[in-house]
């Protein structure tokens, strides 16, 4: 298995893992869903993540709705001195791409994106939801720093709402004001949005294929990554 990049390490502070489903026999899930190191992962080839989706069949015509939600949430950013990575735009936008997450997910993940939500464990950066489970047992954020710096981390916790809450003097089980609590309850997990969705995309058809004994039309970059968890001739 080949080395990690540079850009693929998780930045300091932060624990890194993977939160997926299981893969049938290949890949155990003692839950909905399971913390996997990345070291267990199938290595991605970070060339193919150009901003262009080729592996999801490019980018199609923008969608006017998302054009203009994107905007808005680009100038919010803006007033905060952060930007937003543009595959994550190029996605959200496109006619082609967006939604796709939603409807190969097996748990019922949709694609719901707040507005920026400080970050609770370091000043001046940003979290942006973007992804959820149905019954927001993991949340995925972008995680945007004042170095221009971009990644994809996830939690269990609900960061709209918590700040939401203590707006309206709610109590909430969540103290905002706890940094160690909050760099516990945050992982990164994927040095950029195109990465994260391309192995969400892979992963949860995977699971489609290996339930449904559709094993045999797996398509080369599907069973390339179920090879990592058994030996090619298991998959005839």
């Amino acid at each position: 298995m080949s080395e990690q990049p540079e850009s693929a390490l998780p930045p300091s502070g932060f624990e890194a893992a993977w939160c997926g489903t299981d893969l049938g026999t290949y890949r155990a899930c003692r839950y909905t869903y399971e913390h996997y190191s990345l070291e267990s992962l199938p290595p991605l080839d970070s060339h193919q993540f150009e901003g262009t989706y080729r592996w999801l069949g490019g980018v199609g015509d923008p969608i006017p709705r998302q054009v203009v939600k994107l905007n808005s949430l680009e100038k919010a950013l803006s007033a905060r001195g952060l930007t937003l990575p543009r595959d994550f735009v190029t996605f959200q936008t496109s006619e082609n791409l967006h939604g796709s997450l939603d409807d190969v997910s097996v748990t019922g993940c949709w694609t719901n994106i707040s507005e920026p939500l400080p970050s609770p464990v370091e000043p001046g950066a940003f979290l942006v939801r973007f992804f959820q489970d149905q019954q927001d047992c993991v949340i995925w954020y972008l995680y945007l720093r004042p170095t221009s710096e971009t990644f994809v981390v996830y939690s269990d916790i609900d960061y709209e709402y918590a700040y939401e809450a203590r707006r309206d003097g709610e109590e909430t089980q969540t103290d905002l004001e706890n940094a160690e609590e909050h760099r516990a309850a945050i992982l990164w997990c994927a040095p950029s949005f195109e990465e994260f969705a391309h192995r969400f995309w892979v992963e949860n058809r995977l699971w489609h294929a290996v339930n449904g004994n559709d094993l045999p039309r797996l398509e080369p970059q599907l069973q390339d990554y179920l090879n990592h968890y058994a030996p090619p001739g298991a998959l005839t």
